[in-house]
């Protein structure tokens, strides 16, 4: 069976990283996590290694986050709470080791870059995407919440969009993913190769690092052509998702005349309504908080929803029988007390 992860370092100061489930959009497991939560401990104290080169097998994408079908499969032999604790406890961990990494992690957004993806590659030095990228928290639509640190990054989003992204799962293209500082440099895909190539031929030991990767950046990173549909309506997002209540936001949708109004309204309805609230109240709480205690709320919120059943048939619905007609226990926002969303973050 081949590896989930693969490894390998250069004489010139190199190490490569590839998420290798190129058929499953390279969705992180357990057993891809461990050891590249080693190999960042080691890379760091190791003076031969100068920069990480972070990538997603296939063509689909760099990764299209963590793997919930095996956490539906625990969950269906009653597993789930020690499953869940585990990979959650393993994929943040990992989340801040490469923030906190003291070296230039390039990480090639190409593609799907969904959920644990983006976790994963938030902290890293050098963000790139390209015409093909397609960027999303879509955690709301498997009845789950925006996790690995999303209360950190989606509150610098400009205005409220970051709440909006979180709220509807909506997919936005490269341009935008830079617009929202979720992304650094924007590059033509057929120029990627060109630019790893180089990258991969640079004696790194004989450079001043980020000096020339500066300037090997600049030599490839392009103007998109795409259109960031999202400044189109950011004016319409932050008037409507200004409000700190889920209630407060959906009638505000409801009486705007707008196209996008009535979508967004519609979309937000057909979501999970736990999902909604304890979202909204992680942004809202979230705000101020570093990387690190973002990733650390996470981890409670994360367990309290292993126990938790719309979680599941939001899993079932999506990723199982793929339906998509979940039937949630708490079908309204108005079923939904504040009790039962505070019991999230205890």
């Amino acid at each position: 069976m081949e590896n989930e992860i693969l490894f390998s370092t250069h004489k010139n100061g190199i190490a490569e990283v590839t998420l290798n489930r190129p058929r499953a959009i390279n969705s992180l497991t357990y057993k891809m996590l461990k050891p590249f939560k080693e190999k960042l401990k080691e890379w760091e104290k190791n003076s031969d290694i100068k920069l990480v080169v972070l990538t997603g097998a296939g063509e689909k994408g760099f990764c299209a986050g963590g793997d919930m079908k095996t956490l539906y499969e625990a969950g269906q032999k009653g597993e789930a709470l020690e499953k869940g604790r585990q990979f959650f406890e393993l994929e943040y961990e990992v989340d801040q080791l490469v923030d906190e990494f003291t070296k230039p992690i390039i990480a090639v957004l190409d593609g799907i870059v969904m959920g644990g993806g983006v976790g994963l590659a938030y902290g890293a030095s050098h963000r790139i995407v390209t015409e093909r990228t397609k960027w999303a928290m879509p955690e709301m639509n498997i009845g789950f919440f925006p996790d690995v640190g999303a209360a950190y990054f989606l509150n610098k989003t400009p205005g409220y969009i970051g709440r909006y992204l979180a709220l509807t799962s909506s997919v936005i293209n490269g341009a935008e993913s830079i617009y929202i500082n979720a992304a650094d440099h924007f590059m033509d895909s057929n120029d990627l190769e060109k630019f790893l190539n180089e990258v991969k031929n640079i004696h790194w030991h004989e450079s001043s690092v980020d000096q020339v990767l500066g300037k090997l950046v600049d030599k490839y990173v392009m103007q998109p052509s795409e259109k960031e549909k999202v400044r189109d309506y950011e004016d319409e997002i932050n008037q409507h998702f200004k409000f700190e209540s889920m209630e407060d936001i959906g009638m505000s949708l409801q009486k705007g005349e707008s196209e996008f109004s009535a979508d967004t309204a519609k979309i937000i309805l057909s979501k999970s309504p736990v999902s909604l609230k304890v979202t909204l109240k992680q942004l809202v709480d979230g705000k101020g908080k570093t990387f690190a205690e973002a990733l650390a709320t996470d981890l409670v919120i994360a367990r309290n929803f292993m126990t938790h059943a719309d979680f599941f048939e939001g899993v079932r619905s999506v990723l199982v029988d793929k339906d998509n007609s979940p039937q949630y226990k708490y079908k309204k926002l108005n079923d939904v007390s504040d009790s039962l969303v505070d019991h999230f973050f205890e």
